[in-house]
């Protein structure tokens, strides 16, 4: 059985996107899924799934006490970093799909902004993370970017791709996060600025690298016959699939470092869409780092391996351009909440309401989401 245009997301919601929240990360999740549910014309009493994301959520139980949910029919945990909230995208559409529920809650929540809850701390509290206890970590590895790092640079020594080139994923993102009043960063850049931020990891340098910023975001997934009865013109998923990297888990220990677990997600979700890559009018692509938009626009199929670089160049990710993508501004500009902004804003734009950033007569879209080891998920979504 399909999952295409069984289910669709009815209702988004954000809290204001910030550094240094006073709130809890569960206080957040709670504001931002309050906003979700009323947004779609629903009452939390008819939340019948939740799959609260990320390491210091509220669980379904939580749900259930919060919003008194009466007939609480399915749940799940989704532990794959920033490519949970395509993935739950899935999962709530295979539970509905299958009858078992109506009304799916996707949540979450992030206060990281204090000293305490530094990316290298946090990292620890992920299970997935012993995979680099015996090779990474001795060398002084600890932080994500230091992690990430030697996939860039592997794709450089290979393909040639430049650090002008990771600096259009950055400038685009910021262009577009300018025309968003909802965005963390509000100062322009150009490739000079990006060229010369300092260096994180190399070749990562500061503007190459996602926020730490606090916020909450969630959306809600809706059967798509029940749909047409709420808010707003509906926004069906057609077509969505996962992709898990290969062994090792251990990134520098595996025959191809450039390799993620989209290039198997991609080929199946657009064959249950129906569409093509020339179809695709706009783009929410997971951006952690600059390079993982590169990476996955070649796995996706947009262009030939080691032409990503070429691919992002000449203005093509901009509003006007051939491809804009990341029109929210993204983790790099907008706000880091595990990309599950990624999936409002594409929401937002098939429904024709993402003011400034609009892209014309936007009927078809894409979101992609990116797993700390290389998982991978790409949901192909089309306005009514």
């Amino acid at each position: 059985m399909s999952l295409s245009d069984k289910a669709c997301v009815t209702g988004i919601g954000e809290t204001v996107y910030m550094r240094g929240s006073t709130k809890t990360a569960f206080e957040l999740q709670i504001e931002s899924s309050l906003k979700a549910i009323a947004d779609a014309g629903l009452t939390p009493k008819d939340i019948d799934g939740v799959i609260p994301i990320g390491l210091v959520s509220g669980t379904a139980d939580d749900f259930i006490d919060n919003f008194g949910l009466p007939d609480l029919r399915f749940s799940a945990l989704i532990p794959h970093g920033g490519a949970s909230p395509t993935m739950a995208l899935q999962a709530a559409a295979s539970a509905i799909a299958a009858g078992v529920c109506k009304h799916v809650l996707i949540t979450f929540g992030r206060n990281v902004t204090a000293a305490s809850n530094k990316a290298g701390a946090r990292i620890h509290q992920m299970p997935q993370f012993h995979f680099v206890t015996e090779f990474e970590y001795p060398m002084g590895a600890i932080a994500p970017a230091q992690l990430y790092a030697p996939m860039a640079r592997r794709h450089m020594e290979l393909y040639g791709t430049t650090v002008e080139q990771f600096g259009e994923v950055a400038v685009a993102c910021r262009e577009h996060a300018l025309l968003n009043g909802n965005a963390v960063m509000k100062k322009p850049i150009t490739l000079e600025d990006h060229r010369n931020s300092r260096m994180i990891a190399d070749p990562f340098r500061l503007l190459d690298c996602s926020l730490e910023s606090d916020g909450g975001a969630a959306i809600v997934v809706s059967a798509a016959p029940q749909a047409a009865d709420l808010r707003h013109k509906r926004v069906f998923i057609s077509g969505i699939a996962a992709g898990h990297p290969d062994s090792p888990g251990s990134i520098t220990q595996r025959p191809d470092m450039t390799s993620l677990g989209i290039a198997k997600a991609a080929p199946r979700a657009f064959e249950m869409s129906g569409f093509t890559h020339a179809d695709i009018q706009v783009a929410e692509i997971y951006d952690c780092f600059t390079y993982a938009v590169i990476r996955q626009f070649e796995d996706m199929g947009f262009c030939e391996k080691g032409e990503g670089g070429p691919f992002v160049a000449g203005g093509r990710l901009r509003l006007g351009g051939a491809l804009p993508t990341n029109t929210h501004g993204g983790l790099l500009s907008q706000a880091h909440v595990w990309g599950l902004n990624h999936i409002v804003e594409l929401v937002r734009q098939l429904r024709g309401d993402a003011g400034r950033a609009q892209v014309a007569n936007a009927k078809v879209g894409l979101v992609t989401g990116y797993g700390d080891q290389g998982d991978g998920a790409l949901a192909i979504m089309r306005g009514e």
